[in-house]
């Protein structure tokens, strides 16, 4: 559960004019536009703070090089075991 609290600040008459237009045009609550909004910008600030750290300090090569694990396929080849699995496969 999510406990909110309210919160009041002060915005350009334009700016307040226009969240109104888009909660309309949305369907929802202005405090639900303004919420979604802020929630937003700051998911998209923890973003650009991420990408700073990384830049700081990339990948070592020990990490970097468990990204060739994606390329790997399976070790045999299982793709005759889907009929013998397919119970559509099985003659009475």
């Amino acid at each position: 559960m999510t406990v909110t609290v309210m919160v009041s600040f002060r915005v350009e008459e334009d700016d307040l004019a226009a969240a109104d237009r888009w909660a309309e045009e949305l369907g929802i609550e202005r405090s639900e536009l303004l919420r979604e909004a802020l929630a937003s910008h700051l998911a998209r600030l923890a973003v650009a703070i991420e990408a700073d750290a990384f830049d700081e300090q990339p990948f070592t090569s020990d990490e970097a090089s468990l990204d060739d694990a994606d390329d790997w396929g399976p070790a045999e080849d299982w793709s005759d075991w889907a009929a013998a699995l397919d119970p559509r496969s099985i003659q009475p």
